[in-house]
């Protein structure tokens, strides 16, 4: 499987001084993640599938990584099933995932009840003001949006999310992950980098 550059990271400066941060913001890596990520076309759903999968790959392990969307892109459905694990991968659909981002409503109603016990939720309050009503997942209310925006981080609310998903899926390691961004963008695009960085370190805080 090989993960093409298809919707770049969009915000970027200094990637200088990250080492001290990663180190600060342990991971305990899962070794199997089933994980399904949906929104609106537009919000960068299947990119942040494309960045899990690519970290699994770094990682040297079997991953699959399926979008499905509506015709309307832009604005339309799309969700994103990715499997990481260290066995082959049966089948590339997740049904009952182990962790889920939802940025939309329809997509709440939708996953959210497809969800493991177990598993974890990161819901983008921003844009939903519903709360889930299982006690058997965890469940992080992340508001991206606001957040990219009081950070200078306009455009970045999905890569916040992920960080979420990073800090309480563990589907990777702060390093594998770092590794990940600096190698999917463009050596062109490179100045983009660090803006991608402090979003996935402000997503794991938040």
């Amino acid at each position: 499987m090989s993960v093409k550059d298809t919707n770049v990271f969009e915000r970027g400066s200094d990637v200088a001084d990250r080492e001290n941060a990663e180190r600060d913001l342990p991971v305990t890596v899962r070794r199997d993640v089933n994980t399904v990520l949906a929104g609106f076309g537009g919000q960068g759903i299947l990119f942040m599938g494309k960045v899990i999968a690519y970290a699994g790959l770094l990682d040297g392990r079997e991953v699959s990584w399926l979008p499905s969307y509506g015709p309307e892109m832009r604005g339309g459905t799309a969700n994103c099933s990715v499997c990481i694990s260290d066995a082959q991968i049966g089948c590339p659909l997740v049904t009952a995932p182990d962790a889920l981002i939802v940025m939309n409503q329809p997509s709440f109603e939708k996953f959210v009840p497809t969800v493991k016990p177990g598993g974890v939720i990161v819901v983008e309050s921003s844009i939903i003001t519903a709360k889930v009503e299982c006690n058997n997942v965890a469940v992080h209310y992340v508001p991206a949006t606001t957040l990219a925006e009081q950070h200078g981080l306009k455009g970045l609310a999905n890569i916040i999310l992920m960080g979420k998903l990073l800090a309480a899926a563990g589907f990777c390691s702060v390093e594998t992950m770092t590794e990940t961004i600096k190698k999917i963008v463009p050596a062109r695009k490179a100045h983009l980098i660090p803006k991608n960085i402090e979003a996935i370190e402000l997503g794991m805080k938040a």
